[in-house]
């Protein structure tokens, strides 16, 4: 293809082309790029819940907080697993259903007896008391007795190191029902090696063992609490899970994968939707996460550890509740940010979900909605791909603008209504993005139609027309046009002659100092220069803008050209004379006819101009040539005459045109 006919054709494609593979870079980074994306979503999510959090209600669950204040009675942590097991033995005879530690025993009490003298060094005097010591039971011994008698869930941590301990199971194991091959551990992440375990005697003695690591998302927000870990090739639930299974008194856990009929999603295989357990069916991201639906921090939900052992507190409240035993003090450094607290506790995490389950209040982003704002972001995005060449900007920014408002409404509204996470950030900077992407196409093209129409007719019209023309390229209709136009030609009498006279240079001298101010008179009166022939100009009205008195326009500029040249020769002769040369008086001829022609870009593919051509320009050339045989500065034609009867034209003869069987009249300017 050559490149007179490309350049065309890419103008008109680009405008489209552009914006579609924008369209097709931000489906593709969708598709191939999502961890990045759902940074931007997960901004939108934080602030739908700082202003609209989850509302708390009173449930079983409650947190007997190691604070600060206990820490100050009891000491430091770790405490004597006596006082813990004192612990256990109250909230358990006070009637509490459930006991979760978000603590990990992995080593043996330090104030146990035989932990003690064991440092002891060996000498006589210690002997006796050494083995007074030794007949002492075990702290921890005791601790897994108390625990043994209640129902105590412990937690375990996992870690990216390989040990050699593995935490028990104590569930009856994890029922999936998936499609055929789909298994839901290949959606855990991440995939630990290993764990930091209870010791045996306390893991014997628990009722449940969850894992009490918390998800963080970027920078270490936590936002999902994973209910379901993987250790090598084995499915562990989360302390919260573990801890909701034992208060049920259920005994295992069922796995349901997307693509199931209670579950059918945007694909067959996408990953977990829920987990099952006792009469809670629990929602879930498609790795098995719970999204946090934060309440914030709510002080009734807390109780420090010190009032437990205190007098005047009423034990019987926590009768039938699920309790976490966690810490919120400082210094233990179990702090963690969730979307409404900055310095939120660990343990406090586990109760919001584990009160989640209880309420059944879940923020819920099925797999569903990827897909929906996937086609949303490619419909809108076509339809202004499509609408906003020929449509135009302002249409297209009423329609981007109401598909993105809509999408935050329908967003916050079903946020609102059904705790559903769909993001209106993403569709809405996408069609922003393609918007001002078509609009800056629409603009850069404008301006170079723009640019053109000024390069290419800065020469002809006068600037004010230009920039009008500039400003509204479609007055110009390219290809040619038929239209009612005024024709001149000025052409200097005895040209030849006069120029005889006149060495290269002077002559030079003399056309610029006779055709600038006659072209600037033309420009002046709205007309267009058609071309230059020799001595002689062509010009012409009510093209390429409009003129509704171009006839009078046209005689206008004639008689100030006839005015000139009176000043004209004033001033040759006077500079002339000085010099001693002789004086030859520079005369004019201009004829105007006024008629139908066709006018436009004619030519060739490889040059063209902007030009008329039509019987009515012969005649207004034949009356310059008139102007001669009749020795009369100005002659024209019978339809310019009518149209300035202001101008009083005089009747000079009515003649026979060449090729014509109707003679015309031709008339004068006085």
């Amino acid at each position: 293809m050559d490149e007179k006919r490309y350049n065309p054709f890419m103008r008109k494609i680009l405008p489209y082309l552009v914006p579609t593979l924008v369209l097709a870079g931000i489906l593709f980074l969708l598709c191939h790029f999502s961890v990045p994306i759902e940074d931007f979503r997960i901004m939108v999510f934080d602030n739908y819940q700082r202003i609209h959090p989850r509302v708390y209600k009173d449930t079983p669950v409650r947190i007997i907080d190691i604070d600060d204040k206990s820490l100050e009675r009891f000491g430091q942590w770790p405490w004597p697993r006596t006082v813990l097991a004192r612990l256990v033995d109250r909230l358990h005879k006070a009637g509490v259903q459930t006991l979760a530690f978000d603590v990990v025993f992995a080593e043996p009490d330090r104030t146990s007896p035989q932990s003690v003298i064991s440092s002891w060094p060996d000498v006589p005097a210690l002997r006796e008391l050494r083995a007074q010591l030794s007949a002492l039971p075990d702290h921890d011994a005791l601790f897994a007795e108390v625990s043994s008698e209640a129902r105590v869930v412990f937690a375990f941590g996992l870690i990216n190191e390989t040990t050699k301990n593995v935490p028990t199971i104590k569930c009856g194991g994890f029922l999936e029902h998936g499609t055929l091959g789909d298994q839901a551990i290949d959606y855990i992440r991440p995939a630990y090696r290993g764990a930091v375990t209870n010791l045996p005697a306390l893991e014997s003695a628990a009722k449940g063992l969850g894992g009490f690591n918390v998800s963080s998302d970027e920078k270490d927000m936590v936002r999902r609490a994973s209910a379901l870990f993987r250790l090598k090739e084995t499915i562990y639930p989360s302390l919260a899970l573990e801890a909701m299974r034992v208060f049920q008194e259920a005994s295992a856990y069922k796995i349901s994968l997307a693509g199931t009929a209670r579950h059918r999603s945007f694909g067959e295989k996408t990953g977990i939707v829920s987990i099952k357990t006792g009469f809670l069916d629990i929602p879930t991201d498609k790795h098995g996460r719970i999204w946090l639906f934060d309440t914030g921090h709510k002080p009734e939900r807390f109780i420090p550890a010190w009032k437990i052992f205190s007098a005047d507190f009423d034990l019987s409240s926590l009768d039938g509740k699920l309790v976490f035993v966690g810490t919120s003090a400082t210094g233990l450094k179990d702090l963690r940010p969730t979307p409404l607290n900055a310095f939120a506790p660990g343990v406090e995490v586990h109760a919001q979900i584990a009160e989640q389950m209880f309420t059944g209040d879940y923020l819920h982003r099925p797999d569903w909605t990827e897909g929906a704002e996937f086609l949303y972001i490619l419909v809108l995005g076509l339809l202004l791909v499509l609408l906003l060449p020929s449509v135009g900007a302002i249409w297209c920014a009423l329609l981007g603008a109401s598909a993105i408002g809509f999408a935050i409404w329908f967003s916050w509204n079903q946020y609102v209504e059904k705790q559903l996470l769909i993001d209106p950030l993403v569709p809405s900077l996408s069609i922003l993005l393609i918007y001002l992407v078509s609009s800056f196409i629409r603009f850069v093209k404008t301006e170079t139609e723009r640019g053109q129409i000024r390069s290419a007719f800065s020469r002809y019209l006068s600037p004010a027309l230009v920039g009008q023309l500039a400003k509204n390229p479609k007055q110009l209709k390219l290809g040619g046009e038929t239209r009612e136009m005024s024709f001149l030609f000025m052409d200097i009498r005895g040209f030849t002659t006069l120029a005889e006279g006149m060495s290269a240079e002077e002559l030079t001298n003399f056309m610029n100092s006779f055709m600038t101010p006659m072209t600037e008179i033309i420009l002046k009166h709205n007309g267009t220069i058609d071309k230059y022939i020799g001595d002689c100009i062509m010009a012409f009205w009510n093209a390429p803008l409009d003129d509704v008195d171009h006839a009078r326009h046209a005689c206008q500029a004639a008689l100030e050209m006839r005015d000139f040249i009176q000043t004209f020769n004033a001033a040759r002769k006077e500079k002339t004379e000085s010099r001693g040369k002789p004086f030859k008086e520079v005369k004019i001829g201009i004829g105007i006819n006024t008629g139908l022609a066709a006018v436009g870009n004619m030519g060739s593919e490889y040059r063209f101009d902007y030009t008329v051509m039509g019987d009515e320009v012969n005649l207004a050339s034949r009356l310059e040539a008139l102007t001669k045989e009749y020795e009369i500065t100005i002659i024209i034609g019978p339809n310019t005459a009518k149209r300035v009867p202001e101008l009083n034209p005089e009747e000079l003869d009515t003649i026979s045109i060449r090729g014509k069987t109707i003679p015309k009249q031709i008339f004068s300017l006085p």
